[in-house]
């Protein structure tokens, strides 16, 4: 199984999911610098994300939409704040409308990914981070850990399509 862990603290108002893929800190990076693999696994499988931005740089943002099994679309955005490739990658989070405009009420998470080698494997570690504890227990609400576990659950198999190529 590729998800290791996954723990809330709400001290800290963070969320913690902890992976390990069979391939290299470089190979890894690459499911997140480019979109169009990013989108193959960002999202539970029922509910695949199209990305429509993607500015890859600290400062730049990302929109994408995420479509539900009844053809319906949430939307998010990201602003990259801190870019180490390949090793390390922040980025604050949230929801948008239909026109890719921040949902302020829903609040913003900041996410930081971590890859690290472990033998010529890599550990990957996404810890978001809350402004509330009522945001972050709205999040769980709806569903964020079942989300982020099965989103990173299909990373193996972008990551062996692409070793194949």
């Amino acid at each position: 199984m590729t998800v290791i862990s996954s723990t809330k603290n709400l001290e800290a108002l963070s969320f913690t999911l902890v992976a390990e893929f069979d391939a290299g800190v470089e190979r890894v990076w690459q499911i997140w610098e480019d979109p169009r693999q990013l989108e193959r696994w960002w999202g539970p499988p029922t509910w695949p994300a199209t990305f429509k931005d993607f500015d890859f740089q600290p400062g730049g943002k990302a929109g994408y939409y995420m479509t539900g099994p009844e053809g319906e679309k949430a939307g998010g955005w990201w602003r990259f704040t801190a870019i180490e490739a390949p090793r390390k990658l922040e980025f604050d989070d949230g929801f948008a409308d239909d026109n890719g405009a921040p949902v302020d009420a829903m609040g913003t998470t900041h996410a930081t990914v971590s890859l690290e080698d472990i033998g010529g494997r890599t550990r990957m570690t996404i810890q978001s981070t809350f402004e509330s504890e009522e945001q972050m227990e709205q999040m769980v609400q709806m569903g964020m850990e079942e989300g982020m576990k099965e989103a990173v659950g299909q990373i193996d198999a972008v990551l062996a399509e692409h070793a194949r190529t």
